[in-house]
C-alpha cells in the first residue's frame, strides 16, 4: 500500500515539473522572441520615428558638403530650348578698361619700377626712358618762358607809355598782340613737355599708366633704346570687361539692348549678364555679327577667356518650358528626375522632358521658374538617393 502511495506520489511530481517546465518554456519563448509589456512601446516608438523622420527623395546634405561635393546649381528660368541664342564669346576688356602705355620718344629705358602682374595706379610711373627728344622739349619750354616774361615786360613798359600819350595805340597794340603769341607757345611747349612726360630737369621721360590695373604685358628691357610709339607695358583693369559673343546675322537681329543672357563657365558655373550693344555689320571672314555683353560679376572671368553664352531675346521668353544642362536631368528607376535644392538638401523631382541640343534639355512638365535645380555633380546625387533607399 505504501509503495503504491509513493508511486502515485511520483506520478504527481512528474506531472507537476512538465507542467513547470512546459510554462517555462512558455516563458521563455515569449522573452527571447517577443517584447514585453514594458518594452513594446519604446521599440513601436524609435521604429515610427525612424520611418517619419525620413522623406523618399530627399538627398540630405548642407551647402558646405554640397560645395566640397562640387555640386553647382543653376536657377531656372522661362525659355523654351528654341528661344536660347546659343554663342560662342570671349572675354576682353571694356575701351575704358586696358591701356598701352608707349615709348612717347625715342630714348633708352634706365629704370623699370614695376613687373607683369604688378598693380599700378592710375597716373603712376612704370619706367623711365633717357632721351635727347626729352631735352629738346625742355629746351622749348624753357625758352617760350623767357619769351613770356619779355613779352609780359614790354607790353607792361608799351601800356604805361600809351597811357602818359607818349607813344601810340600801335606800339602799345603790338606789344599786347606779342604777349599774346609768347603765351599761346608757353602752353604748347609746356603740354607737350607734360604728354611726353619730360622730368623736372629735362633729362628722362616717364612711362605713366593711364588706368588703374594689373600689368598684363611688360615688353620694356632695361636698357633697350627704343623709338617713338613702341609698345612698352599694356595695363587691364579687372573690374572692366566685356565679353563679345559671335551669332549669325539671323539671330543679331532679334537681340536688343537690355536682354538678359548666361554665361557658361568651365565646371558647369554661369554668370549672369546683360546685353549692352549689337554691331551693325558682319564680321567679314567669320560672317558673324559681335553682340557685347556686360556680365554682372567678374571674379571669375579674365580678359581672352573662351566661354559659351546663351542669349534670351525679351520677345521669346514667353512659355512655360525651362531649359537645363542635359547633365541635370538624371534617370532613376526609369523616371526623368531632377533635384531642386531645399533648406534639408535635394529633393529628387520627377519632370517631362522635351526636346534637346547644344548640350542643353526643355523640361516641359515639373518645375517653376526661380527653383534652384543641380547641374554639375546632379549623378553624385542621384548615388546617393539610391543609397539611402536601399538602407531605407
Amino acid at each position: 500500500m505504501e509503495m503504491e502511495i509513493n508511486k502515485n506520489k511520483l506520478i504527481a511530481g512528474a506531472a507537476i515539473a512538465a507542467l513547470v517546465l512546459g510554462g517555462g518554456g512558455l516563458m521563455l519563448g515569449r522573452t527571447v522572441f517577443a517584447p514585453t509589456a514594458a518594452t513594446a512601446p519604446v521599440a513601436n516608438e524609435a521604429a515610427e520615428g525612424k520611418e517619419a523622420g525620413h522623406v523618399e527623395g530627399l538627398v540630405e546634405m548642407d551647402a558646405k558638403r554640397a560645395e566640397a561635393a562640387g555640386i553647382v546649381t543653376e536657377v531656372t528660368q522661362s525659355g523654351t530650348l528654341g528661344a536660347e541664342i546659343l554663342a560662342q564669346g570671349v572675354v576682353a576688356a571694356a575701351p575704358d578698361g586696358e591701356a598701352v602705355l608707349t615709348a612717347r620718344a625715342d630714348g633708352a629705358v634706365v629704370r623699370i619700377t614695376k613687373r607683369l602682374g604688378d598693380y599700378v595706379g592710375q597716373g603712376e610711373s612704370i619706367a623711365t626712358l633717357e632721351s635727347r627728344d626729352a631735352s629738346t622739349i625742355s629746351a622749348d619750354r624753357s625758352a617760350a618762358a623767357a619769351r613770356v616774361a619779355l613779352a609780359r615786360s614790354t607790353f607792361a613798359r608799351e601800356k604805361r607809355l600809351f597811357e602818359a600819350r607818349v607813344t601810340a595805340r600801335q606800339d602799345f597794340e603790338g606789344a599786347q598782340a606779342a604777349l599774346a603769341e609768347a603765351e599761346a607757345e608757353l602752353r604748347r611747349t609746356q603740354s607737350a613737355a607734360s604728354a611726353a612726360r619730360v622730368s623736372g630737369d629735362g633729362r628722362t621721360l616717364a612711362v605713366v599708366s593711364l588706368v588703374s590695373g594689373r600689368i598684363t604685358k611688360a615688353d620694356a628691357k632695361l636698357g633697350a633704346y627704343v623709338s617713338a610709339g613702341t609698345e612698352l607695358f599694356r595695363v587691364t583693369d579687372p573690374r572692366k570687361i566685356q565679353v563679345n559673343a559671335s551669332v549669325l546675322p539671323a539671330d543679331a537681329r532679334r537681340v536688343q539692348p537690355g536682354d538678359r543672357a548666361v554665361i557658361e563657365l568651365l565646371g558647369g558655373e554661369t554668370v549672369g549678364a546683360t546685353v549692352r550693344s549689337a554691331t551693325p555689320s558682319v564680321d567679314s571672314e567669320t560672317k558673324a555679327a559681335t553682340i557685347v555683353l556686360v556680365p554682372d560679376g567678374v571674379a571669375q572671368l579674365t580678359p581672352g577667356q573662351g566661354l559659351r553664352v546663351r542669349i534670351t531675346p525679351r520677345g521669346a521668353v514667353a512659355g512655360t518650358s525651362i531649359s537645363l544642362p542635359e547633365e541635370a536631368v538624371q534617370s532613376v528607376e526609369g523616371r526623368n528626375v531632377v533635384f531642386v535644392r531645399t533648406a534639408k538638401g535635394f529633393q529628387a523631382t520627377n519632370v517631362t522632358i522635351g526636346q534637346r541640343g547644344g548640350g542643353r534639355i526643355e523640361v516641359v512638365a515639373g518645375l517653376e521658374p526661380g527653383q534652384s535645380v543641380a547641374t554639375r555633380g546632379a549623378f553624385l546625387l542621384k548615388a546617393e538617393l539610391g543609397k539611402g533607399e536601399a538602407e531605407h
